[in-house]
C-alpha cells in the first residue's frame, strides 16, 4: 500500500514562477553593456563571469531575473548560470548594503584579532553574518584569506584593503560609512558604492577622476622578499626570540628594538584608516 505526499507530511508547493522582466529601458542598457562585454571573448560563454558582474550592479546582488537575462545573452540555461552564480562568494544572491565589509577570519587574522572584530562589529551594528543594517548601509560578513597576510588583521570594503586593523579602529571605520564620511582605504581608490563597484569588476571604466591612479599596489610589507631578491635592500638581520636578552659574538648584551621587527605583526597598532590621527598601515618601510 501506498500513501500521497500529503499523508507522509511532506508539501510539494507550487512551481516557482518564471523569473519577472527587466523593464524595457534597463533591458535595453543592459543589452547593450553586455554585448560590449561579450565581444572581447572568442567564446561567448566565457564572458558569463563580468556579466554577472553586470546584473549585480543593477540590483546590488544577482536576482532570478539577472540570472535569466545572462542566459539569455549568451544561450545558456538558467541552471547553467545559476550553477556559476552560487558557486562565487563575490556574487551577491539577496540584497546588500551599499557597503560589504568582510572580515578575514581566516587562521592568520584571526590570531592576530580577526575573531575579536568580527564580534565586536556583530554587536556594534546589530546584525549577523551576511545581515545587512537597517540603513541599508553596511553588510557584514566573515571572509576567508583575502591574500594580505603580512598586514593582519585585515578587513575590506568592497574589495579596498583596510589593513593592520583593530576592534576600535574597525568600530570607527563602519560608523563613518555609516555617517558618509569620506573613508580611504590603506592601499587603493577611495571607495565607491557596492554598485559602482561590480560594474568596474565587470570590465567598464572607473569614471572617477583621479581614481584610476589611486590603484592600489602591494604594500612595503609584501615586498620585501622582492627587494631583497633584487638587492634592493639591507640583508635581512636575524631577529631573536622575544622574552630575554642573548649573547652576542663578542659578549655585548643585546636587546631587540622594534625597528629589528621584520613584520608589523610583531608590533600591532592601534589603528584606523578612517580616523587621520590613526593612519593605518605600516609608518615604515618593513626590514628598515
Amino acid at each position: 500500500m501506498t500513501t500521497s505526499s500529503s499523508e507522509r507530511g511532506v508539501s510539494l508547493g507550487m512551481p516557482e514562477l518564471p523569473a519577472p522582466a527587466y523593464p524595457d529601458d534597463v533591458r535595453a542598457r543592459l543589452e547593450a553593456d553586455a554585448r560590449e562585454i561579450i565581444a572581447r571573448y572568442p567564446d561567448s560563454r566565457s564572458a558569463l563571469l563580468p556579466l554577472l558582474h553586470l546584473v549585480q550592479s543593477e540590483e546590488g546582488h544577482v536576482t532570478r531575473t539577472g540570472m535569466q537575462f545572462c542566459a539569455d545573452m549568451l544561450n545558456l540555461t538558467t541552471a547553467e548560470v545559476t550553477a556559476v552564480a552560487t558557486f562565487y562568494t563575490m556574487y551577491r544572491r539577496k540584497p546588500s548594503g551599499d557597503y560589504q565589509v568582510g572580515v578575514c577570519t581566516n587562521t592568520l587574522c584571526a590570531v592576530m584579532g580577526g575573531d575579536a572584530i568580527f564580534e565586536t562589529l556583530q554587536e556594534h551594528l546589530g546584525v549577523g553574518n551576511g545581515e545587512t543594517t537597517d540603513d541599508g548601509k553596511i553588510t557584514l560578513e566573515h571572509i576567508e584569506c583575502n591574500a594580505a597576510c603580512d598586514y593582519a588583521p585585515v578587513v575590506m570594503v568592497n574589495w579596498e584593503f583596510f589593513d593592520n586593523q583593530t576592534p576600535a579602529g574597525a568600530k570607527r571605520l563602519v560608523d563613518d560609512l555609516r555617517a558618509g564620511r569620506p573613508v580611504q582605504p590603506t592601499r587603493g581608490a577611495r571607495l565607491c558604492t557596492f554598485k559602482e563597484t561590480a560594474r568596474i569588476l565587470a570590465g567598464f571604466p572607473d569614471e572617477r577622476p583621479g581614481a584610476v591612479e589611486e590603484g592600489g599596489s602591494a604594500g612595503p610589507a609584501s615586498l620585501v622578499g622582492l627587494r631583497l631578491a633584487k638587492g634592493e635592500a639591507a640583508p635581512a638581520r636575524v631577529v631573536h626570540p622575544r622574552g630575554g636578552p642573548h649573547e652576542e659574538p663578542q659578549g655585548r648584551v643585546h636587546e631587540p628594538s622594534p625597528s629589528e621587527h621584520l613584520s608589523s605583526h610583531d608590533a600591532p597598532q592601534e589603528t584606523s584608516a578612517s580616523d587621520p590621527a590613526h593612519p593605518a598601515g605600516p609608518t615604515a618601510e618593513e626590514g628598515e
